[in-house]
């Protein structure tokens, strides 16, 4: 399994609508999981260690940014017949068992990954209140184990930037992670 970084942070980019089922079968927008400072769009999976060593980090952080207006969406787009612990079952078990502050969506088709550029899990892309990027850059200095408790919260800090001024900073470190499973054919 090789690590793959995404590109930086393309500023400005629009956000992509998309309407995907979650994990209870009703689809959600970019509309509906939108803040008013903002949105946090993560790519993620059940099954990739770079994610599972970051989910409670992850739903610490998104709790603490939906008090400053930022919306919160994770998306999973992996072949499901590839590696089934991700299929939506198991999505809808792992979210339920820790309790997702946000909406955990199936992207079936692949399209959403593909229109954002996803390269990995996990896979962030911050956006202001008008929706444009302003982060690409990873959680903390985790890998595929956990960063010390008093490491830095890189994206944390950044998305609470985007909600205070509407740009994210200039310095961004790539997040890490396993690629996408993409289906063959």
């Amino acid at each position: 399994m090789a690590a793959l970084n995404p590109p930086v942070c393309d500023f400005g980019l629009p956000a992509i609508d998309f309407a995907l089922p979650d994990i209870s079968g009703q689809y959600r927008t970019l509309a509906d999981c939108r803040g008013e400072n903002g949105l946090l769009v993560m790519f993620i999976c059940n099954h990739c260690p770079y994610v599972k060593a970051i989910i409670e980090r992850l739903i610490r952080d998104c709790k603490e940014l939906a008090t400053h207006g930022i919306g919160s969406v994770a998306i999973m787009s992996n072949d499901i017949e590839a590696y089934p612990e991700d299929a939506p079952e198991r999505m809808q078990a792992w979210a339920t068992e820790l309790a997702f502050p946000f909406p955990y969506l199936f992207d079936s088709q692949q399209s959403v990954a593909r229109a954002y550029g996803a390269v990995c899990t996990p896979d962030f892309f911050g956006y202001n209140a008008r929706l444009e990027l302003q982060y690409r850059g990873r959680l903390d200095a985790s890998g595929k184990n956990a960063a010390p408790p008093e490491s830095r919260r890189e994206l944390f800090e950044a998305m609470r930037q985007i909600a205070r001024e509407g740009k994210g900073p200039i310095e961004q470190t790539a997040s890490i992670g396993c690629s996408i499973k993409w289906r063959t054919g």
